[in-house]
């Protein structure tokens, strides 16, 4: 029955509201009528007794042609049908004092059930969480070395799997290794020291090994000499292993994993088996690592267990968990070597599975407790969106009318709902946005825009400004830039409801601003912002709808994983007669013809960005860089043009003018940081030159290429990066030649930089993976949202008994994270 609960309760609160203070708040109430018709045929279809369907149905009567009536007429219905509620509540009273006495007698019985298996839980989780140092072999000196490896307690150390496995059941001898293939081979050390190579002048530490079938030369071309020196002492019997070489006839491996295997020959724990490699913490070598991990595997593994229940287990076909810890720290001696290696053996599967699952829980639950709170029900009107729709010389694109009837649609919901909105550079998120607030604005309520940037911010306003006068709605700007009385006559006209829609930055979330009455949120750049700042913006309303826009688009593979609680929506079509912009990459001895390049756009009128990298806005050798180039750049390579300056450090006023100018075309090249990074709009400008391109993310030069091409010339991104590069960065400027396309680009910079730089997990809000990667096991996170999500579904407040565990993990894991995860 607690759905009936929640029914009584949402009609309960809008009539409460209503009638307070003599009706004051009755003309800020809006779609009432739906809202009641709602709920009370959601009731109808419930198996309540015959006398609570009929109370309903009275309700429904009350209630039918209610927006038409006049004001008086409002009045008395809503006092009849608060009389019709109290009604409710009164035998509601008398039914719950029955179930009470049921469930107090229940709840005995189970809690009697659920001390005896918290006691266990809680034996287990004390003998898990002791420190490292009291376990055999270890004490403070090693526990001490373990801690900068995240090792502190038990449990941390079950957690800390090998990176890789080396297959000594058979140690080949040096005649059998084969050229090209991974070996590992056991031999004793003949000779180590540093070779000079005349021809390049290279230093090189080299080892030559040897047994009784051949030797093997080793070699090192970077490292510390005394560390290796240390290792490779003569007549040391040593484990190598790496990919093997030939060069004039030689067998050699370069930067080899070695291990000392003095004393250990005999021993099954470090041969004759698959062995385990672990990360070694500085002054620790393999073999006391391994010694330590047997032991606690040996004796605490069986205390690791999964909270997920048996038939998701079952169907998954999952192996037991403790088993599943014992396999991956010393698998069995029939097991795929090359699996393991991979990480996708059985036993990984079952622990990558158990930390996706919580993840997605406890997104699932988010997602379920949304839909049970009360929202705003919009009322859809088209008055305004209409209005603004003709006045705009440019017709929607079927993929923005798409997103907008989502949007519409998630409005008319009587919960709050969450969405994301996708959508590249210039393909049209903020008219879409815009849409969505004026709807808002309709119907009593005021829309939020929050924005990362001063320059982002200010443009947002001057556009929205000029779009929304006409219909004679007010919008206001606030930053941190504006002061004093201007400040406060800005903060009272959000809280009196004056301002319908407010822009600004991290200012719309300080403590003492109020809003009158905040229905929708809409976050820019969402990923400019921690999770606390977004649900602080949100905690400015009562439930309000949010929407969060990024032009950095989402890997598909990484949806599930950061947004597995919103509604998903991609815009994937840009405006007509948008052209695409040509991207080249230039090295240092192409530096005249790129700037002449530029010249030639100036020339025909058009404008330049011209871009330095700036890590920190504290970095400042970047920033004087930027200013000297600024300098050089007027008087050495463009005297007959007009040239500004712009970056991170200046004032918010400077900003603006100066972008005011840019845009007015009185400069012609602004040699800028990245401030100019996010949502810049200037139609004349045509080429923007990115200087040491190799230095800046994918992201980022996909975003700064975006600041061109947004009017109808044909517009150049020109990538000058200089010749000491990684492959890394190769890599990257070899994407943005090839594609445009975001998606892609978004794709390319997750498998380059992997998950975790990609997802930037305290930011997002998400617990941290210990053993999963997104992109190599998409599949098992998949296999586990589909389980998480239909579980809340079946039972949102996890009461069933079999699922009480799972609420104490995901405790544990998400700590207080769960409520932020919600807001993106």
């Amino acid at each position: 029955m607690a759905e009936w609960g929640h029914i009584v309760r949402a009609i309960t609160k809008p009539l409460s509201f209503a009638s307070k203070n003599g009706f004051a708040n009755l003309p800020q109430v809006k779609g009432l009528e739906k809202l009641i018709a709602g709920l009370g045929h959601r009731a109808l279809s419930m198996d309540l007794a015959p006398f609570q369907k009929r109370l309903i149905r009275e309700l429904l009567e009350v209630f039918s042609g209610f927006e038409g009536s006049p004001i008086e007429e409002k009045k008395e219905r809503i006092a009849r049908s608060m009389r019709i509620m109290m009604e409710i509540e009164k035998v509601e009273v008398k039914a719950e004092g029955r179930r009470e006495n049921e469930e107090l007698r229940i709840k005995s019985e189970e809690g009697r059930r659920e001390g005896e298996e918290k006691e266990k839980v809680r034996g287990k989780a004390g003998v898990l969480s002791q420190p490292i140092q009291f376990v055999k072999g270890v004490g403070p000196r090693i526990a001490k070395k373990l801690e900068k490896k995240g090792i502190t307690t038990i449990e941390d150390a079950l957690y800390f799997l090998p990176r890789r496995y080396e297959d000594r059941r058979v140690i080949k001898k040096i005649s059998q290794i084969q050229v090209g293939k991974v070996e590992t081979v056991l031999a004793q050390v003949l000779l180590a020291g540093t070779v000079f190579y005349k021809g390049n002048r290279k230093r090189v530490f080299e080892v030559i090994v040897g047994d009784e079938t051949g030797t093997l030369t080793l070699k090192w071309f970077h490292g510390s000499e005394e560390y290796l020196k240390s290792r490779f002492k003569k007549g040391r019997r040593v484990v190598i292993s790496g990919e093997v070489r030939l060069f004039k006839s030689q067998k050699e491996m370069h930067h080899p994993d070695m291990e000392i295997a003095d004393h250990i020959e005999d021993d099954p724990l470090h041969f004759k088996r698959i062995v385990p490699i672990y990360s070694e913490p500085e002054g620790l070598y393999q073999k006391t690592i391994r010694k330590i991990m047997k032991g606690i595997i040996e004796h605490y593994a069986h205390e690791l267990t999964s909270a997920i229940p048996e038939d998701i287990t079952r169907r998954q076909g999952l192996m037991d968990f403790g088993e599943a810890i014992r396999q991956v720290h010393f698998p069995s001696e029939d097991v795929s070597l090359e699996k393991f290696n991979l990480n996708l053996s059985d036993a990984h599967r079952r622990i990558v599975f158990d930390e996706f699952f919580f993840l997605q829980l406890g997104l699932a639950l988010r997602k379920s407790a949304g839909k049970a709170e009360q929202g705003i029900p919009f009322q859809i009107l088209h008055g305004y969106t209409q209005r603004l729709l003709q006045s705009l010389d440019f017709r929607l694109t079927p993929a923005q009318e798409r997103v907008l009837s989502e949007i519409e649609e998630d409005m008319r919901q009587p919960h709050p709902t969450n969405r994301l909105i996708q959508g590249d550079v210039g393909s049209g998120k903020t008219i879409v946005a815009l849409m969505a607030a004026l709807i808002a604005v309709e119907n009593g309520f005021q829309a939020a825009f929050m924005a990362p940037t001063e320059i982002l911010v200010e443009q947002h306003f001057l556009n929205i400004r000029r779009l929304v006068r006409p219909l004679g709605v007010r919008p206001v700007l606030l930053t941190s830039n504006v002061k004093g009385s201007e400040r406060e006559e800005i903060q009272q006209s959000i809280s009196s409801g004056e301002g319908q829609i407010i822009i600004g930055t991290h200012a719309l979330i300080q403590e003492h601003l109020h809003f009158h009455r905040l229905g929708l949120v809409v976050i820019d750049e969402q990923h400019k912002f921690g999770v606390i700042q977004r649900a602080k913006l949100r905690m400015k309303g009562i439930n309000p709808d949010v929407l969060v826009m990024t032009a950095t688009p989402i890997p598909r593979t990484l949806t599930l994983t950061l947004y597995g609680d919103l509604a998903i929506s991609i815009i994937d079509e840009f405006p007509p007669g948008r052209v695409p912009v040509e991207t080249r990459l230039y090295y240092e001895r192409s530096r005249p013809k790129v700037y002449e390049l530029v010249k030639e756009e100036i020339r025909r009128g058009r404008q330049a960005f011209l871009v330095y990298p700036l890590v920190e806005e504290s970095d400042k050798v970047d920033l004087l860089d930027a200013t000297r180039m600024a300098d050089h750049l007027q008087k050495d390579i463009f005297p007959e043009f007009r040239v500004g300056l712009i970056h991170g450090r200046m004032k918010g006023e400077e900003k603006e003018e100066l972008m005011v100018k840019f845009r007015d075309g009185q400069i012609d090249v602004l040699v800028a940081t990245t401030v100019i990074e996010v949502g810049i709009d200037i139609p004349n400008a045509s080429v923007i030159l990115v200087e040491h391109a190799e230095r800046f993310g994918l992201p980022q030069l996909h975003q700064l290429r975006g600041r061109i091409g947004r009017g109808r010339y044909p517009s150049k991104c020109l990538l000058l990066a200089q010749y000491r590069r990684s492959e890394e960065a190769r890599r990257r400027l070899r994407v943005m030649e090839e594609t445009s396309d975001g998606f892609r680009i978004a794709e390319e910079d997750l498998s380059i930089r992997g998950p975790g730089d990609f997802l930037g997990t305290r930011q997002s809000g998400l617990p941290d993976f210990r053993v999963a990667n997104i992109m190599r096991d998409g599949k098992i996170l998949n296999q586990a949202h589909q389980e998480a999500f239909s579980l809340v579904e079946t039972d949102p407040d996890l009461s069933q008994p079999g699922h009480r565990p799972l609420t104490r993990v995901l405790r544990e894991r998400w700590k207080d994270r769960l409520e932020l995860a919600r807001v993106g």
